[in-house]
């Protein structure tokens, strides 16, 4: 059997949608599937294509146009071509306004099923821009069948369209990501107060991803200048922060905090973050918007107290006060009041972060995630 997996991003972009849409297609390679991965880059030439292996997947990377509608007649006529060469039993999309819509009408025009997917900001934000509506709209009329990893996302899914719209949430690598002691080494190359007595270090407030406004930039800085202020800390941010405007107002405040130590990483490769969860005291996500956040679960996978806001899948993760807490969007007083209380209660916090590897074990790992598409794929005629 043959998948067709299209996605907008694929490792190395950074991002939630290449690593959902890489580990996805890791999935189906482990059983069995033969697996095409087709996304557009930057780093070619328009219309100049590349393929190469990734592990079990074929990668075919394409030249993405200044024009969209341009890319998306290459990306359409890609995939036909390489359905006469070799033909695709399916065709999955991540993400609902080029790949979603590409994968929809291929899938009719070959007269094939195909399987868009609800990551977040297609349905929450590009649905509102009548640019990708009609691209969104499609998608979720013309696809054989239509999934989402957040139960807010089906909501929000069947207010635009009738039909059924099946929950998946995200999984996480278990083994991968787990509970592990504290490198020294890294803690001293990063700057953490390596070298003092563990009692004179200062605690450590992490965030894992690129931070942009979405992601709450400014209600995370201002909320560890209130922090900083009564407990001195450090702010670890691994990855990067979104250039332009983004990084503007980062570093504005960064420059009007008294004694800060905010340390941004840059990018890390996927299979070393757990390194850096460890050397976290207390892991922060303020997002304004989400699907669902694999950083969540990754920190939670790595029994680290979470503070997220309730948008996206982290309602269907975080029980609040019982495996993380919840904080208001946009309120700076109480992001810093909860950040204070779990740095001040270690108890409380190593409790916590036992319940919150305990959920991520019980419904979010990887195994449950593959299963629940293969669900999928087998209701349309195509299993392995």
């Amino acid at each position: 059997m043959k998948i067709a997996l299209l996605s907008e991003k694929y490792t190395p972009d950074i991002g939630g949608l290449a690593i959902s849409t890489g580990r996805l297609g890791h999935l189906l390679a482990s059983t069995g599937f033969k697996v095409r991965v087709f996304a557009p880059t930057v780093n070619l030439l328009p219309s100049e294509k590349q393929t190469l292996p990734s592990g079990a997947v074929g990668v075919t990377r394409f030249g993405a146009h200044k024009r969209v509608d341009d890319t998306l007649v290459d990306w359409f006529e890609l995939i036909v071509e390489e359905h006469k060469r070799e033909p695709f039993d399916l065709i999955h999309a991540y993400f609902l306004p080029q790949a979603g819509f590409v994968a929809a009408y291929a899938g009719k025009y070959l007269n094939i099923p195909s399987v868009v997917s609800i990551r977040g900001n297609d349905i929450e934000r590009a649905a509102f821009d009548p640019s990708k509506f009609s691209h969104v709209m499609y998608a979720l009329q013309n696809a054989s069948a239509v999934t989402t990893n957040a139960s807010e996302l089906v909501k929000k899914a069947k207010a635009f369209i009738d039909r059924e719209v099946n929950l998946i949430p995200n999984g996480v690598d278990i083994e991968l990501f787990k509970p592990m002691e504290r490198n020294s080494g890294l803690a001293e190359v990063l700057g953490l107060d390596e070298g003092k007595k563990k009692e004179e270090r200062r605690m450590v407030i992490g965030f894992a991803g690129e931070l942009r406004e979405k992601k709450g930039l400014e209600t995370l800085l201002r909320a560890y200048a209130q922090v900083n202020k009564k407990l001195p800390a450090i702010l670890l941010i691994v990855g990067e922060v979104r250039a332009g405007e983004d990084k503007k107002l980062f570093d504005e405040i960064k420059a009007s905090i008294p004694d800060s130590q905010i340390i941004v990483t840059g990018i890390v490769a996927h299979k070393d973050l757990p390194a850096y969860y460890a050397l976290m005291d207390v892991f922060v996500h303020p997002s304004l918007r989400d699907g669902m956040p694999n950083a969540i679960l990754e920190a939670m996978a790595c029994e680290k107290a979470v503070i997220a806001t309730p948008v996206g899948g982290a309602i269907d993760v975080i029980e609040d006060g019982k495996n993380g807490r919840f904080v208001p969007l946009n309120d700076t007083d109480k992001l810093a009041e909860t950040i204070l209380q779990l740095l001040s209660q270690p108890e409380n916090r190593q409790t916590m972060s036992k319940s919150a590897r305990e959920a991520v074990l019980r419904q979010f790992t990887l195994e449950k995630e593959l299963q629940a598409n293969l669900k999928i794929y087998k209701s349309l005629g195509v299993a392995k």
